[in-house]
């Protein structure tokens, strides 16, 4: 059990983290720490939070794990606030879409404090944020991927692997090279393909009444397309040499469908679709 979970960057990830630990008893006392003192107030008044602190050196005094839920780009930012609080006692693990950079500013932040530091990431998520978006179920039979390095306390990884299971969560260990390109296929680049295409769109003559009939292919595709600006512009920073390999292979199976098209090659169009719905149809746990 976690006597006292500090959560900096309480949104959907940290407080449906809270809220399951809860309804599990895994956990004591959640303290939540952010910049928003109304969402952290919210989180009290919903259950999510029994406490919470503005300063991060006050929160994680006394911790036993800490959680860092920030966009990527407040990471290091995060690291070196916490460094001077921090004990032996203290586990810190993170929830970051990419790891690579992560893990650098952990290695250059927290010091002797880094092999308390279990790198991870879990693969749950929707478009909505706030501490109101949180819901206990959300991790139940869904992936999360720790990355720890050959420094990383085993300890640690055993604590925080066993923090995410009693969430319902299937927990899994992977090198940090191999998540970030693994992660960049399956959920950087389509969040990439979503925000591009409503954003071409919107600037159509005609784009209300595109709009205005678009229907549920439209509103699938593109619902990730609501995801929070600021966590994706610091993923794509930090996950860019992944996706532009990736976004340049794209663009040649864009370019073999309009080619396709312009020569008038059914038979090629027809063999692209079979063989992605049948790839698709052996997905249908997704």
């Amino acid at each position: 059990m976690i006597n006292r979970l500090v959560i900096i960057g309480v949104g959907l990830i940290g407080s449906s983290l809270a809220l399951s630990l809860k309804q599990k008893k895994y956990v004591k006392t959640v303290i939540g720490c952010g910049r928003s003192e109304d969402n952290l107030k919210k989180g009290i008044e919903l259950g999510v939070l029994d406490d919470y602190e503005l300063s991060i050196s006050k929160a994680i005094k006394g911790a036993d794990v800490v959680v860092v839920a920030v966009p990527l780009g407040a990471m290091d930012s995060v690291f070196k606030q916490m460094y001077s609080a921090l004990d032996q006692a203290t586990i810190i693990t993170d929830v970051g879409s990419a790891k690579a950079t992560v893990l650098r500013d952990a290695q250059n932040s927290l010091g002797e404090h880094f092999k308390q530091f279990v790198p991870g990431h879990p693969i749950a998520g929707s478009e909505n944020s706030g501490v109101e978006a949180g819901f206990s179920s959300l991790y139940q039979d869904r992936k999360v991927i720790l990355t720890p390095v050959k420094d990383t306390n085993n300890e640690a990884v055993s604590i925080i692997e066993n923090m995410w299971k009693e969430t319902g969560a299937l927990v899994e260990l992977m090198s940090v090279e191999h998540h970030d390109k693994v992660l960049a296929a399956t959920s950087h680049l389509p969040h990439m393909l979503a925000f591009s295409l409503v954003s071409h769109l919107s600037k159509m003559s005609d784009q209300d009444e595109i709009f205005n009939y678009a229907a549920g292919g439209f509103r699938d595709f593109t619902r990730i397309a609501s995801s929070d600006p600021v966590m994706w512009r610091d993923i794509c920073m930090a996950n860019g040499d992944a996706l532009l390999e990736l976004i340049s292979g794209f663009k040649n199976e864009l370019d073999q469908i309009a080619n396709a098209i312009k020569e008038q090659n059914p038979q090629a169009l027809f063999e692209l679709f079979r063989d992605s719905k049948h790839t698709r149809d052996q997905l249908r746990d997704l």
